[in-house]
């Protein structure tokens, strides 16, 4: 287990090397000033791929494609806290989390965009935590996405002309397996918008780091608990996400040309103050 003092005091592990981090990137390394790939050991193992380090609106940002590069990794095979891990030591603190996603409401459509505010946790067996002890830490995840994050993402999302829901709950499945319908039909009715297999633990990892975090879906397909609607292929998926890579490729462009640069000195809120018992 990691000496706490890495949270506490951060810049004791690394010299800062990047101030955003994306998990995804594919189709994102070629529009990249100067960019750099960098190999990261953690405590935790290996993260799924190397990192590519460029320059965005002068601000510096990192790509991890959370599969691998070649897509090997299935969503309950991912090493999450190397992943995460690796983000906080190159000094990066604002995390943005783009996804492809499923819609359970007809109302959100394929090709659209949610940028959600809540999260439901349906895995099982995942490393969740980096607090395995000896000191007893209950991090807060009652508000999981940063706020500020969030606003300034549908403003991005406007100025694009992408069609975006500035709010909704994703619901986060074990995969590699889709949905049955009687499932899907159970997360449809409790009114839930968006369900995905890789946003748990991955976002509360990130706020355990103390850094803030954005999700942002991009609906590929209706869930299979929608009427009317055939069962999801991985074929569809690919194809929708395919089609709109360009759209949410500028989507955050524009974001992290928006995030003011005096922001990015600091992660979100001090999650672990209070939060140790003992």
């Amino acid at each position: 287990m990691p000496a706490f003092n890495f949270i506490d005091s951060p810049e004791q592990l690394t010299e800062r090397k990047a101030e955003i981090g994306v998990f995804g990137g594919s189709g994102f390394y070629d529009f990249l000033t100067d960019p750099e790939s960098v190999q990261i050991e953690t405590p935790y193992g290996c993260p799924s791929d190397a990192i590519t380090i460029g320059t965005i609106a002068n601000k510096r940002v990192a790509f991890l494609p959370r599969h691998g590069r070649d897509h090997r990794l299935p969503p309950h095979k991912i090493n999450y806290r190397a992943n995460v891990w690796a983000f906080k030591s190159l000094g990066i603190t604002k995390v943005i989390s783009p996804c492809a996603a499923g819609s359970l409401q007809a109302h959100v459509k394929p090709g659209e965009f949610v940028i959600c505010d809540q999260y439901v946790d349906r895995t099982s067996g995942r490393l969740d935590t980096f607090f395995d002890g000896p000191i007893t830490t209950h991090v807060s995840a009652a508000d999981p996405f940063d706020e500020d994050l969030r606003n300034l993402a549908k403003q991005a999302a406007d100025a694009c002309g992408i069609t975006c829901h500035d709010k909704g709950t994703v619901v986060v499945i074990q995969g590699p397996r889709f949905s049955t319908r009687s499932e899907s039909i159970w997360f449809r009715n409790q009114g839930w918008e968006v369900i995905n297999m890789t946003q748990y633990p991955e976002v509360h990892l990130v706020k355990e780091l103390e850094m803030g975090s954005l999700n942002i879906s991009l609906i590929t397909d209706y869930d299979t608990g929608v009427e009317g609607v055939a069962p999801v292929s991985h074929e569809e998926v690919i194809k929708v996400f395919t089609e709109n890579n360009d759209k949410l490729r500028n989507l955050l462009f524009k974001l992290i040309e928006l995030m003011p640069k005096d922001t990015l000195e600091t992660g979100s809120t001090r999650v672990l103050e209070g939060a140790r018992m003992g």
